[in-house]
């Protein structure tokens, strides 16, 4: 079974980063692994559609070019997508929406071997990740333990559990999501105020403490220096749709401009 390019990194303590992917198109996924500057690439499978040959296409192309591949899933129906993504070759499983400690220990169940010291509920399957073989062997349990579980933290709940949610074992990462937090706690929209900018500060602080890598989403690479100086070392910089939308809509505009007419 292939080796999981992001767990390697992650257990060597070196900072990564990603991009994130609206489009579920092989050919989008090469294009990125060309540019030879991402680690990985997230599908965020919550958004977008998908059926289980898109996903397998997804992962191929992300392993002709040694990248990483991470999914985003809803948090109804987590288990079977989950075990679904991973089987069409999916390295990482980001959860969304979890509320609870109970929430995060069933995520990582989902994603965990059905064995004796694994405890999860992924049995043996004849899929992409297992072949040629039926899976169920050593090594198809240990490619499961390396799956690398990420964490939402964009509840009001989850915030008030986080200090026990960072004592599940098997959580990798946690990733802050402002807008479903500002909305949970009824200030929709406002992921800038200063309320909801300062729970971010202290559940990046809290995860550090605990020793689990804290992931930050941005825009611009300049965004980063915030982030740097809280001592996080992870980042998924960008969405194709919103690049496309500001990079095409600049320059056409400046073309409707050129052309007489118009």
């Amino acid at each position: 079974m292939r080796p999981n390019h992001l767990r390697t990194l992650l257990a060597a303590g070196t900072p990564t980063i990603g991009t994130h992917l609206f489009i579920n198109s092989a050919t989008v996924v090469e294009t990125i692994g060309q540019l030879g500057v991402f680690d990985y690439v997230e599908f965020l499978a919550e958004y977008a559609s998908f059926d289980q040959v898109s996903l397998e296409n997804f992962c191929r192309a992300a392993e002709l070019y040694d990248l990483g591949s991470m999914i985003k899933v809803d948090f109804e129906g987590r288990r079977y997508v989950a075990q679904r993504s991973i089987g069409a070759g999916f390295e990482s499983v980001l959860f969304a929406d979890c509320r609870s400690v109970e929430d995060v220990i069933s995520c990582v169940e989902s994603v965990r071997a059905d064995c004796p010291g694994s405890d999860g509920y992924y049995g043996v399957a004849a899929r992409r990740n297992a072949m040629p073989n039926y899976g169920g062997t050593p090594a198809y349990v240990k490619a499961l333990r390396d799956i690398v579980v990420v964490i939402m933290i964009e509840k009001a709940p989850a915030v008030e559990a986080l200090d026990k949610i960072l004592e599940v074992p098997g959580v990798d990462m946690v990733q802050w999501g402002p807008a479903d937090y500002a909305m949970s706690i009824g200030r929709p929209g406002e992921t800038a105020s200063v309320a909801v900018r300062s729970v971010e500060k202290r559940v990046i602080e809290k995860c550090i403490q605990a020793g689990v890598p804290p992931r930050a989403e941005i825009t611009n690479p300049q965004d980063a220096e915030y982030y740097l100086d809280l001592g996080v070392r992870h980042f998924c910089l960008g969405y194709d749709l919103f690049t496309i939308s500001r990079v095409l809509g600049a320059d056409g505009e400046q073309l409707r401009k050129l052309v007489p007419g118009l």
